[in-house]
């Protein structure tokens, strides 16, 4: 325990340094006092946030609207700072401005959660696959949602894998293609995806009962661990 407080005391002591200091603070420095200030509570650190933003500091101004985000009368200052961050080039910026901006302007969130796709930002490419699927804020196009979900895939992301796979194997936006639909379900499951691994559970059930059995284990396990890795 006290190993840990003089590693929290160092690390507050050196952000501390970097804020009174000429030198530009690392990203790491800026990321461990906006934890602080979210954890915490620490207003000393959030000061020192707040600082960094006024100077322009992307990364500052995306940590800064972090800590404000949870805060209902501070949403407007955190959707500032998102934007002034996303347009600095910022790829979680943009992701999170998406993120706020989905459920009362998914138009707009659209030009957001594009822009930290396009930077091979995992979720914010399933979140276009999501929204051309369903039709939020743009035309419904299942071929526009599926080569969002392939970016996605490719980037790790199992939960579209495990989309595309349903895409695949019923033809949504893709030619059928029974082969590529397994494949997508397998590696959806390899990464531990609750629902694939239940549904690769069912599809083995008849030729190995066993494994179907320890793939349902484990589904139920991920599950119970609240998976949310999108």
């Amino acid at each position: 325990m006290k190993h840990y407080l003089s590693l929290t005391a160092l690390a507050l002591a050196a952000t501390l340094a970097a804020c009174q200091s000429s030198t530009p603070p690392t990203s790491a420095e800026i990321e461990a006092s906006a934890m602080q200030a979210r954890q915490a509570s620490d207003a000393r650190a959030e000061h020192r946030v707040r600082h960094w933003a006024k100077q322009g500091l992307p990364v500052a101004e995306r940590e800064l609207a972090l800590v404000y985000q949870p805060r209902a009368e501070r949403r407007h200052e955190a959707l500032q700072l998102f934007e002034q961050a996303a347009r600095a080039g910022d790829t979680e910026a943009a992701f999170e401005l998406g993120q706020m901006l989905r459920q009362t302007q998914p138009g707009q969130a659209w030009r957001w959660y594009r822009q930290a796709a396009e930077q091979k930002h995992a979720k914010a490419a399933l979140m276009l696959g999501l929204l051309a699927a369903n039709g939020e804020g743009v035309p419904q196009d299942q071929a526009e949602a599926a080569r969002w979900l392939a970016v996605s895939s490719e980037l790790g992301n199992a939960h579209a894998m495990f989309l595309l796979y349903n895409a695949y194997r019923e033809g949504r936006g893709v030619t059928p293609d029974l082969l590529k639909s397994r494949a997508l379900l397998e590696e959806s499951a390899h990464h531990e995806y609750p629902p694939a691994l239940q549904e690769l559970a069912m599809t083995v059930q008849a030729d190995d009962a066993l494994h179907a059995s320890h793939l349902l284990k484990e589904a139920t396990e991920h599950r119970h661990n609240n998976w949310n890795k999108f």
